[in-house]
């Protein structure tokens, strides 16, 4: 996408000349309709214009409001049950769940799941919508609904943080565990 992201009256390829339900600038000498400090003036649209931009501000993009991440980190087993033997069983026992609480499917190609020492798995998958994967440490073969690091060694540790970041490097989500949760020294 290019241009604004937020707060945006206009659409990459919606702009319109002014006319008379588009206000154009101010002609020379007249007084501008918006005060220094306030709010815009609502303007005059074509109801036709207003349905369309309903689902836009409707959709949590209107002015100050971030939009909510559909995709965010569930339950996490950290700890693989019984004992850590190193085996690929007790490996694949140690999860974490990534769950897409939207309706429509998610490109994760990209994204990112990392504990606090920098260990990283990087997806390459859609989740659907209201869907759920499962990322398991051990080696295996990915399915829609688990996946595997194909790791030969444990991740999560028993005080640590997993952050789930997008594939621009932001971060999307975390949870932590075992921490105090005390400021960080």
């Amino acid at each position: 996408m290019t241009g604004p992201r937020y707060g945006s009256r206009h659409h990459a390829g919606t702009e319109q000349p002014p006319g008379p339900h588009r206000p154009g600038p101010a002609p020379e000498g007249s007084s501008c309709p918006v005060s220094h400090g306030g709010s815009p003036p609502p303007l005059s649209l074509p109801a036709h214009w207003a349905a369309a931009a309903l689902p836009a501000a409707a959709d949590g993009h209107g002015r100050g409001h971030a939009p909510r991440p559909t995709v965010v980190l569930g339950k996490i087993q950290y700890d693989s049950p019984g004992r850590d033997n190193g085996s690929n069983r007790s490996l694949n026992a140690e999860w974490v769940t990534v769950t897409n609480t939207g309706r429509q499917a998610v490109n994760l190609r990209g994204w990112t799941l990392s504990d606090e020492s920098h260990r990283t798995y990087r997806f390459d998958l859609r989740l659907a919508g209201r869907s759920s994967v499962r990322v398991h440490t051990g080696v295996g073969r990915d399915t829609r609904h688990d996946v595997y690091q194909d790791l030969r060694r444990y991740v999560w540790d028993n005080s640590d943080t997993a952050t789930l970041r997008d594939a621009h490097g932001h971060k999307v989500d975390s949870k932590s565990w075992g921490h105090h949760h005390g400021p960080r020294r």
